[in-house]
């Protein structure tokens, strides 16, 4: 069995960080994912189309849905209907919640 050199793990960081930042990436909900589809769900709420989705009111935004959980300053964050998958924050879609 190997073991595991200083030398090598020093070797292996910078793939370990490619790898994570790949993983952070698929973490990122897809319009054309399923769950996406079923919400009406878009990356970017200023491309809503109002006739096929009336319930859309120009400003709303997953930023500021009720729903959304930011992840400091990153232009995406976590969505109380996709578990698992973040949200872009200029996003939205028909399940838009008014905070309280």
């Amino acid at each position: 069995m190997a073991s595991i050199t200083r030398r090598r793990l020093v070797q292996a960081l910078p793939l370990l960080g490619t790898g994570l930042a790949a993983a952070q990436e698929q973490s990122l909900l897809q319009e054309s994912d399923d769950e996406a589809k079923a919400t009406g769900y878009h990356a970017d709420a200023t491309r809503v189309n109002k006739a096929r989705f009336p319930t859309y009111v120009p400003g709303q935004t997953c930023a500021n849905c009720k729903l959304y959980a930011p992840d400091g300053d990153k232009p995406s964050g976590g969505c109380a209907l996709f578990y698992g998958k973040d949200v872009m924050a200029k996003g939205w879609c028909k399940a838009w919640v008014k905070p309280d």
